[in-house]
């Protein structure tokens, strides 16, 4: 079972190898999926020797291998900006158009958002956190921890047959 990860350019990117960790041995062939500004955020080297994987962020050229379709995506942690892009529609970066294509596919999402309290309250924000969840999307509460960050919470909500929503 292929699980992607899409990780966004918020502060608990650089900590994305413990929700690796978790999803390894949990049984997941994990893809990491980085949006073009979180690559600035990750140590690549690191992340692909711990999934013996590429870190995506571009869309394939037609000569390179086509990746393994994902039989769930975890998006941790989410952006302000990809949740409200993806609740639009909108598909501008790789890990977008995958999020855009997934709810048509029946492939379920989970999203963690770090998006601070003056985000997480705008009407904008809620109003996708609405539309995706009537899409089956599960877009968790974003935590208001100073702590660390709770990937495990990401995990434990993916539904138990994630061939199904």
């Amino acid at each position: 079972m292929t699980l992607y990860l899409i990780v966004c350019a918020t502060g608990p990117a650089p900590g994305v190898g413990e929700l690796v960790g978790l999803s390894q041995r949990a049984g997941w062939e994990v893809q990491v999926v980085a949006t073009p500004l979180a690559l600035d955020f990750l140590d690549l080297p690191a992340i692909e020797k711990q999934t013996g994987r590429p870190v995506r962020s571009r869309y394939r050229k037609p000569t390179e291998p086509k990746p393994p379709r994902p039989d769930a995506i975890i998006v941790a942690p989410a952006s302000y900006n990809t949740v409200n892009k993806f609740a639009l529609g909108i598909a501008d970066t790789y890990p977008l158009g995958l999020l855009a294509e997934a709810p048509g596919l029946g492939i379920p999402v989970v999203m963690l958002p770090s998006v601070n309290p003056a985000l997480a309250g705008r009407l904008p924000y809620q109003a996708s956190v609405a539309c995706l969840r009537s899409e089956g999307v599960r877009v968790l509460d974003p935590p208001l921890i100073d702590g660390d960050f709770p990937w495990h919470l990401a995990l434990e909500s993916l539904p138990r047959d994630p061939g199904r929503p």
